[in-house]
């Protein structure tokens, strides 16, 4: 009798472990942001994402020199640049979405910027020191909620960044359009350069995306980029997803990633 009440005790004991271990690994199971794997792994760890951001800034460096040269405006001088995936390097928020299944969420974003922990983009710590020297200062225009800007100080004042004030930066208030922040720099300085990993940092014709995605307006202003408007690169995320959901909100998870794939362009549609 004894024997079979401990063949008891040992079963329950095993069952119980399982489903513990079951419970316990069911938190990363979750794979709704398994989508944003591959473009936050080329982010932290290609080499060539790093490579752009070098070229991209030594670009900037160029373009500034020739700006400066070329400027006849009596206004002190300035460059833009956005924070997020410009000049603070936010992947791990990224990465921890992957691994937790969490999506992105205020209270999750600002759990992350509240430890003002980020890490400065290849390359834009050196150009804005660079336009320092230069006699230029820097505004950071950012969507970052205005509730967000002793962080976003704290942060880039730690990493060393010039001209990291209230008086120089301008967070989102009410829209993220930028016009109305870039307009208020241009009131006082003459904007030579505008750093950002969206299109939508460097003017507001660039917002509507509806037809074709946008490509026309950017081939329109092509001679642009690289002299007035430095892009940096960002696959996580962006304005550009929302045109693939077709304005559509409340989507879930499972809607967006259809809605991805349909919005893909495969050898068959290009009649090969």
């Amino acid at each position: 009798m004894k024997k079979q009440i401990y063949s008891v005790l040992v079963f329950a004991l095993i069952l119980g472990a399982c489903t513990n271990s079951n419970t316990a690994v069911k938190p990363e199971t979750n794979k709704q942001n398994d989508y944003l794997t591959m473009s936050t792994l080329w982010y932290q760890r290609a080499s060539e994402c790093r490579a752009l951001y070098y070229q991209a800034f030594n670009f900037a460096k160029h373009s500034l020199v020739v700006n400066l040269a070329e400027s006849k405006n009596d206004k002190p001088q300035a460059v833009v640049v956005d924070i997020d995936e410009t000049v603070l390097d936010n992947s791990p928020f990224e990465a921890y979405s992957v691994r937790t299944g969490k999506s992105y969420s205020e209270e999750l974003w600002h759990e992350w910027t509240d430890k003002a922990g980020a890490q400065a983009t290849p390359g834009s710590l050196e150009f804005l020191k660079f336009a320092e020297s230069k006699g230029v200062e820097t505004f950071y225009i950012s969507n970052r909620s205005v509730s967000e800007t002793a962080v976003t100080l704290q942060n880039l004042k730690a990493l060393g960044f010039p001209f990291a004030d209230e008086a120089h930066m301008l967070l989102k208030t009410d829209t993220s359009i930028k016009t109305v922040r870039r307009n208020k720099v241009s009131e006082t300085h003459e904007i030579l350069i505008l750093a950002g990993d969206n299109i939508g940092d460097f003017d507001e014709l660039f917002e509507d995306r509806n037809q074709n995605f946008g490509f026309e307006t950017v081939d329109a202003h092509r001679a642009d980029f690289g002299k007035r408007f430095i892009i940096l690169p960002n696959p996580m995320y962006g304005s550009w997803e929302r045109v693939a959901f077709k304005g559509q909100r409340g989507l879930n998870p499972e809607q967006k990633n259809e809605l991805r794939k349909e919005a893909l362009l495969g050898y068959k549609e290009l009649g090969n």
